[in-house]
């Protein structure tokens, strides 16, 4: 499991907020290219985020279920890119002094033809994604708590 952790400048509550907003995830996801729709009870278990990855015109449309969701410390999701796979995502987030957020992101690829083909590439290449989509995470994040 590829493991990338961040420390944001805002409280978990405020983290959480982002992560629970469905509809931003094409603008703090690398590789998410589009919001297609998001159910009514995201990030509720068993709810859907419908989304399009990839570059166009090559995207790939898909879905993401929420597997658990304990508000405002853990989010697990199973991101699905069929026929590439699915992967299993794990968002944790840990208060910290000064109202700042530890942010860990866990990804392993769960099934499909990404599962298979494990190897330092591809770990460094998700290695480098999960940093940059933590650092738009804490973009985000941070921009929202100097608006409130």
């Amino acid at each position: 499991m590829a493991i990338v952790e961040k420390v944001i400048d805002a409280p978990p509550e405020q983290v959480f907020d982002v992560l629970a907003d469905g509809w931003t995830y094409s603008d703090w996801v690398v590789g998410t290219a589009h919001v297609r729709g998001v159910d009514d009870t995201w990030p509720r278990v068993g709810s859907q985020l419908h989304h399009r990855a990839g570059p166009w015109p090559l995207s790939l449309q898909d879905s993401s279920t929420v597997l658990a969701c304990e508000a405002p410390h853990r989010l697990v999701l199973k991101a699905g890119l069929w026929p590439a796979g699915e992967a299993t995502v794990v968002f944790t987030l840990e208060p910290l002094d000064g109202g700042r957020t530890r942010v860990t992101i866990g990804e392993d690829f769960a099934a499909g033809p990404l599962r298979w083909v494990r190897n330092k590439l591809n770990d460094l290449v998700l290695h480098l994604r999960n940093r940059e989509t933590l650092n738009r995470l804490s973009d985000i994040a941070v921009r929202q708590k100097s608006q409130r």
